[in-house]
């Protein structure tokens, strides 16, 4: 017989932790980490259990189905951890078991006591030096309480009133990287001379669209209404779009020379293939500046704000902060998105943890140039973002510059749980890829 003791994934203190796995140190243990009601055979605690123990894990997770009412379930399938899934929000889905081993390499370790992280840190512990594993198979079932769409759900580790519990989790991580030698010390990242260099303008908004008809000509006339103490421009690659968004951006571009209206060549561009080109075409300014189709900046000395952050800190990348509002231009929940967990310090470790940095970001060109975007439509913001904070300066402007207008065109107001897994797959492996390149970069130094 297997124990199986609750432990709240988020509120779990390390004292807790620690004293209700010390009184059970060689045993088997299934943790009940959702906080609702698990049903799980017997013989499914023991499959963990052999798992485990062929593999010699310290800890094992399932996928499970849910009941979606009394007589409706749905598959529930998990992803594989990989060692960059450093989100303390990472789904293990409603049970994990822990091995003797796993509880060993915990209670041996002596970190920070926290009130509401025992569980991230404990299972980073396990991470450092034990194998987790997922069986890719449904061996539990839980009843499904979150009806939300992938859209409403993705904010919630932003919500300021979480951010006490943001606060522990980044020491936790903080101290995970310290002993993998993947922390980044503070001021370690390289200045740019800003003015260096030749460009047609001062600064670009960089505008992808695909089929943004209803939308685009709002988001094109906020940038071309901003106001800077130099030129700019506004270029917009249309990635062949269907219905009437390139009739619209031709109109506006005879309007206004100041619109570069792009239709690339290729047509197996995603989202960073659009940057990619925008960035390299000869009209791309100093700073490259983003907006996307559905958005607005929040006031027409955005671009002003921005480019007085560039020249304020030798930064290769500036994020601003925006307020998510509906298609009026309403404020929704969580209302400003400043994500202040960014700090001059230890930002750039942090972002390994959190999933978005903000918005607006903003480039320096040469900079983006040599880095490049990879040729996909999600992420490729995050993988630009984590790549400059691992090597150069990144500022920070915590005043709302941007609004992030929610709606049901967006593209990821409603994902599937398959294309929400495939999203997380990709980011854990952005991860994956930069925490190694920092660990070679600190021991090689």
């Amino acid at each position: 017989m297997i124990q199986t003791i609750d432990l709240p994934q988020y509120g779990s203190s390390t004292a807790f932790v620690r004293e209700t796995l010390s009184a059970c140190r060689d045993q088997y243990i299934l943790l009940n980490i959702s906080g609702r009601e698990v049903t799980i055979t017997d013989e499914a605690a023991r499959r963990m259990k052999e798992c485990a123990q062929s593999a010699g894990a310290g800890m094992v997770y399932s996928d499970y189905i849910k009941t979606m009412g009394p007589d409706a379930t749905v598959p529930a399938p998990l992803i594989d951890i990989q060692s960059g899934s450093l989100r303390d929000d990472f789904d293990f889905g409603a049970l994990v078991l822990l091995t003797p081993a796993g509880i060993e390499a915990y209670l041996a370790f002596e970190g920070d006591d926290f009130k509401t992280a025992g569980f991230y840190q404990l299972r980073l512990a396990i991470q450092r030096s034990l194998p987790i594993v997922r069986m890719p198979q449904p061996l539990y079932t839980i009843a499904e309480t979150d009806f939300r769409t992938s859209g409403q759900k993705q904010f919630d580790y932003v919500n300021p009133r979480n951010r006490d519990v943001q606060i522990e989790m980044e020491a936790a991580c903080t101290e995970h990287l310290k002993l993998i030698d993947g922390y980044l010390k503070p001021g370690i990242g390289a200045k740019v001379d800003a003015t260096a260099g030749s460009f047609p303008v001062l600064a670009s908004v960089i505008i992808p669209v695909r089929n943004r008809e209803r939308t685009v000509a709002d988001a094109v006339k906020s940038a071309l209404s901003q106001q800077l103490d130099g030129p700019f421009n506004v270029i917009v690659v249309d990635n062949h779009s269907t219905d009437g968004t390139t009739q619209i951006l031709a109109d506006l571009a005879k309007a206004d020379s100041r619109l570069i209206h792009i239709i690339p060549e290729r047509t197996d561009l995603g989202i960073g293939g659009c940057w990619n080109l925008a960035v390299n075409d000869d009209h791309c300014g100093r700073f490259a500046v983003q907006l996307d189709s559905d958005d607005l900046y929040s006031g027409a000395d955005t671009l002003q704000k921005v480019v007085d952050k560039f020249r304020e800190g030798g930064y290769s990348m500036v994020i601003g902060s925006y307020r998510m509002c509906n298609f009026d231009l309403e404020t929704l929940p969580p209302g400003i998105i400043d994500h202040k967990e960014w700090t001059d310090e230890n930002g750039p470790n942090n972002a390994l943890r959190i999933n978005g940095l903000g918005a607006p970001r903003a480039f320096y060109t040469p900079v983006v140039r040599k880095i490049g975007f990879p040729n996909v439509s999600y992420g490729e913001d995050y993988a630009v973002a984590i790549r400059i904070a691992g090597e150069y300066r990144l500022g920070r402007i915590f005043d709302e510059l941007y609004l992030c207008r929610r709606w049901e065109g967006n593209s990821d107001a409603a994902l599937s749980p398959e294309k929400v897994n495939a999203n997380n797959l990709y980011k854990d492996s952005l991860r994956t890829a930069e925490l190694q390149r920092r660990i070679i970069s600190n021991r090689n130094s």
